[in-house]
């Protein structure tokens, strides 16, 4: 059950991971759309990608910041840091959290887990407790806590499209079972301190300005290199690919409705947010480097044929994500709709522009 109950409009709202791919922009929406605003973002400014798409990202939002009423404030930081993460709720007093800090990628959790324990398990519970706390003393506390949770959780699950009633206790990637954990010790805080928590289950999101270590975006350095491109499981995935404006939308239209009570008494849900609508990888492929040579990225006669290699599976991914959004649907009446090709036409635009 959902109450809409929670107006943006002169709130103070925390994201974290702020400078990243849908943290910068869901900041960027938040300035744009609500009005007297002000957001709070903290991001450790790693360099597991690229640092300068994060400042890019950052300059996005302080430019727009001159030209709209709300306000922004960045904080330089790590969620794993409990006295940064306190201080930030003491200063500030967040009504509306919204968790996007978070190490990423499914093959990266092989070769460094403990970066995902540091900020995926270690950094969430300091959001937790920091939200827990913000009730104490009689103060207001925190009126909505949404958090990124992943497809991943899904694991090798069979039955397509993937639901949020289906079974996720099977993880194939330290990062899937740091995401389904996220959802356990959301669902336990929820329990005890009753704080209204809503768990978003993101597939694949892409578009300008992305992550580089996501395939469309490592794809495009490569052939822009000439450097062959490697097609996992001989070409025969599929994935729910989900334009960022789409996310952002999804992510916006959530936050202003706090679960009630479920069943059990819980201020508890999670939702799916994809398209809908899986694509093979081949597919993918042929329409990037289409976009790719139309936006200027690629030469015309680009032979992209002698620039693919098809290889097996990798550790830890799975074969198929495919999101149900009927629920997204439901009680928000909204569901991701861009098409494939329009959003990689942005794309690689962006790129052309970004890196010209």
């Amino acid at each position: 059950m959902l109450e809409k109950n929670v107006d943006l409009n002169g709130k103070t709202i925390l994201v974290t991971g702020a400078a990243g791919f849908i943290g910068a922009n869901l900041t960027l929406a938040l300035l744009k759309n609500v009005g007297q605003v002000t957001v709070i973002g903290i991001d450790n400014m790693n360099d597991y990608y690229d640092v300068s798409l994060k400042e890019f990202r950052l300059n996005q939002i302080r430019a727009l910041e001159k030209t709209v009423d709300g306000s922004f404030v960045f904080v330089k930081g790590s969620i794993a840091d409990r006295n940064c993460v306190d201080g930030i709720f003491a200063k500030y007093e967040p009504s509306v959290v919204v968790n996007l800090a978070a190490q990423a990628g499914v093959r990266y959790s092989i070769e460094n887990p403990d970066a995902y324990v540091e900020s995926n398990l270690i950094g969430f519970y300091n959001i937790l407790e920091a939200c827990r706390h913000s009730f104490d003393d009689g103060k207001r506390g925190v009126e909505h806590l949404v958090y990124a949770s992943s497809s991943s959780v899904y694991g090798s699950n069979k039955k397509i499209p993937y639901a949020t009633e289906d079974k996720v206790d099977n993880p194939v990637s330290l990062y899937a079972a740091t995401k389904k954990s996220n959802e356990l010790l959301a669902h336990a805080y929820s329990k005890l301190y009753g704080i209204a928590s809503t768990g978003l289950r993101f597939f694949t999101v892409y578009g300008p300005a992305g992550r580089p270590d996501m395939a469309y975006f490592g794809f495009t350095n490569n052939l822009v290199k000439n450097v062959t491109i490697k097609i996992f499981n001989y070409g025969n995935c599929k994935r729910d690919f989900t334009y960022i404006d789409d996310i952002v939308t999804g992510v916006q239209a959530v936050m202003q409705c706090a679960p009630l009570p479920n069943e059990d008494g819980v201020k508890y849900s999670i939702y799916n947010i994809g398209n809908n609508k899986p694509e093979n990888l081949l597919d993918f492929v042929e329409i990037l480097q289409d976009e790719l040579k139309a936006a200027g990225v690629l030469p015309e006669d680009y032979d992209f044929e002698a620039h693919k290699e098809l290889v097996g599976m990798q550790p830890g991914d799975v074969e198929v994500t495919y999101a149900d959004v009927s629920a997204l649907e439901r009680d928000f009446g909204f569901k991701p709709d861009t098409g494939l090709r329009d959003g990689l036409r942005k794309f690689a635009q962006w790129y052309r522009e970004f890196y010209a």
